[in-house]
């Protein structure tokens, strides 16, 4: 198994990969507390619609993509839903399927349309270059400090989400903004190597198994991100080995990780009850 990743393009996929698995996954607790699953979706596609927009009036495609996720990353900080006959994640969806459309609208007037929208969704790990696993490593520690030196900040506000009491929040909050800024910096990147679906994945999976099996703040954020490496290593050496594209693969091992965990946390369930 170690000989496998002497290759340049498979290191490179899999150092990319664990970047991405430890920030998404301790992003995605806060994600999934909040009850905001659709968010990191819809960041995710407005970040792709803004590269359709620039293959469309060729311009920079990765400034025009930052743009739009900024935009979008604000926009969404504002929504907070009041009518207890609406749910945040339905409004959310709304914009994610907007911009799912609007992406393949853009996409299907370039001449590689079909590959075009499959790399959106499931990216290309093992195309990734020295710069953009550099890149991603900066960003993403520079992401990690903040929310490790501000983490009551962020927690705080978290928590007031998971008990509904968003009255106290304002219409405007500069912490959560700032959450929103930081994901949206961290999704506009990893998307651009890893696609949509996987990215998704990297954020609600993990923490939704975590939760399965620990109640503690702490070791859920643990946890979480230790299932985003092991799915990440487990994901290439299965697509490597079984020749599987990468994203679809390591989506197939979080999801497994996931299943079992599920049947673990059945299994004490049924002792305990005894």
């Amino acid at each position: 198994m170690s000989d496998m990743f002497t290759q340049e393009f498979i290191f490179n996929a899999l150092k990319i990969s664990i970047i991405m698995g430890l920030l998404l996954s301790y992003l995605g607790v806060h994600v999934v507390g909040r009850g905001i699953v659709f968010v990191d979706l819809a960041l995710g596609q407005i970040s792709m619609l803004g590269v359709a927009v620039a293959n469309f009036i060729g311009k920079d495609q990765t400034l025009v993509s930052i743009i739009f996720t900024m935009v979008g990353a604000f926009l969404l900080s504002f929504i907070k839903i009041k009518d207890k006959r609406l749910k945040q994640e339905a409004i959310i969806g709304i914009v994610y399927a907007f911009a799912s459309a609007a992406t393949v609208l853009f996409i299907s007037k370039s001449p590689h349309g079909e590959s075009d929208i499959s790399e959106v969704l499931f990216g290309s790990v093992f195309t990734v270059t020295n710069e953009q696993i550099l890149t991603m490593a900066v960003t993403f520690g520079i992401i990690g400090l903040v929310h490790a030196v501000f983490r009551k900040k962020f927690f705080r506000l978290t928590e007031k989400f998971e008990n509904h009491e968003i009255e106290e929040i304002g219409v405007f909050n500069l912490w959560n903004f700032l959450f929103y800024l930081s994901i949206g910096m961290a999704i506009v990147l990893a998307v651009r190597s890893a696609g949509v679906i996987p990215v998704f994945s990297y954020l609600i999976i993990p923490p939704v198994a975590a939760i399965l099996i620990s109640r503690r703040k702490v070791s859920m954020i643990i946890i979480s991100m230790v299932i985003g490496v092991l799915g990440s290593f487990f994901g290439l050496f299965f697509s490597t080995h079984y020749d599987f594209p990468a994203g679809s693969s390591v989506v197939a091992v979080l999801g497994a990780i996931f299943g079992l965990l599920a049947v673990v946390r059945w299994g004490i369930n049924i002792f305990s009850a005894k």
